[in-house]
């Protein structure tokens, strides 16, 4: 499917926001659903089918959390929420339950479209190229199926987890700072804090990890990044 032909729902109360973001979208070429709150952009999205869902996190009724955790349980769209510049608890929460991505205000129209471009040609190319799994010690990521297991057991992550995981465990070994990894997983680093591939990395090791402070594979280099571990990895 091409970007421009893409179903986009946006879910925010305020009517200037709306016609803000709408209408660069339109634009673009995308299809634009307008939801008013959480509950309608609920109801929405189990109407229809959606190539990536903008959430405001401050709604009436059911809030953008909340519709994040609710959407995420039954679906792995590309969701990309809006949260004001000081909510910091917003964006990790956030990015904890599955959004992939996350636009402080005010933002400019330019940035938003990037974001947008970015998340839907993501979602696109995630199963161009197949390619055998990756395999060290219990830890298997296959990256033609999409699927993550531990001691044969399958871990659910979310879009951008398992993309951070798959760059990762393809160059075991190697050091990859924040920014690097930022570049690999959203195609470059800009507009966006490094610091969220920390919330990620860590969501992480409390998926695939024996003991998410003592890791075994997801290793910390201090001051520089992160990298897989680079034994018996296959």
């Amino acid at each position: 499917m091409g970007e421009a032909s893409a179903r986009i729902l946006l879910v925010d109360d305020e009517e200037s926001i709306q016609t803000l973001l709408a209408y660069p979208l339109r634009k673009d070429g995308y299809e634009v659903v307008v939801a008013r709150d959480g509950r309608e952009g609920l109801d929405e999205f189990a109407a229809g089918r959606f190539d990536l869902v903008v959430l405001d996190v401050m709604m009436p009724r059911v809030d953008g959390i909340e519709v994040c955790r609710r959407l995420r349980a039954r679906s792995q769209v590309p969701i990309i929420m809006l949260t004001a510049r000081d909510d910091e608890v917003d964006k990790v929460l956030g990015l904890e339950i599955g959004a992939d991505d996350y636009i402080t205000k005010p933002f400019s129209v330019r940035e938003f479209r990037s974001r947008v471009k970015a998340a839907l040609r993501r979602n696109r190319m995630s199963g161009e190229e197949p390619e055998g799994p990756l395999n060290a010690g219990d830890l298997s990521v296959d990256p033609a199926r999409r699927q993550v297991t531990v001691r044969g057991e399958r871990v659910q992550l979310t879009y951008v987890e398992f993309e951070l995981l798959a760059a990762l465990a393809r160059s075991p070994g190697h050091v990859f700072d924040r920014r690097a990894l930022l570049e690999r997983i959203w195609g470059d680093s800009t507009y966006r804090d490094p610091r969220t591939i920390d919330v990620h990395i860590r969501h992480l090791r409390e998926k695939i990890e024996d003991e998410p402070k003592e890791p075994e594979y997801l290793l910390t280099v201090r001051g520089v990044g992160y990298r897989f571990r680079d034994e018996d990895v296959s």
